[in-house]
């Protein structure tokens, strides 16, 4: 199950940030032809969100995230192990807040449409809900992992 969600986040992912590539070079084209292309602006800012919201997960279970760990790599295994869980528990508090507010904003955009392209707001307000959900859920992954010695410490490292 973990396989077919990091896998389809992945896709996502990639799918939104092609989508925002593709909308700046049309942006950009857009300049020299007689075609404007007013949409492109917001497209991109909508897509973008989207790529976050599906890319900070995976960032969150292969431990890509920035963190400065020139402590930390001296504390003792045991010590760093419950650093880390704290670490995970602190996420997941977060995004469970990200989880009720997002779909609070959510339900704000609702009676809000998109200023080019006439959709509603709620469509956008709503990749906070999903972004909250999946790193919510990578967060217990983590924590199980560790719990259960199946996490490896070192950053970056991907699970096969």
């Amino acid at each position: 199950m973990n396989k077919l969600i990091e896998r389809v986040l992945s896709i996502l992912t990639i799918i939104s940030f092609t989508g925002v590539i593709g909308a700046v070079v049309v942006q950009i084209m857009s300049r020299y032809l007689p075609y404007s292309a007013v949409w492109t602006e917001e497209v991109t800012r909508y897509l973008f969100i989207y790529t976050i919201c599906f890319g900070a997960p995976l960032g969150l279970l292969r431990g890509e995230y920035i963190n400065v760990d020139v402590l930390i790599t001296k504390f003792p295994a045991v010590l760093r192990k419950y650093y880390e869980i704290v670490i995970y528990v602190l996420i997941l508090a977060l995004n469970i807040v990200v989880i009720f507010q997002g779909y609070n904003f959510t339900l704000i955009g609702q009676s809000q449409k998109s200023a080019t392209m006439g959709f509603p707001m709620s469509i956008i307000h709503f990749g906070f809900v999903i972004m909250g959900v999946f790193l919510s859920y990578y967060s217990l992954v983590q924590i199980l992992r560790i719990l259960k010695n199946q996490y490896n410490f070192d950053p970056g490292y991907e699970e096969e």
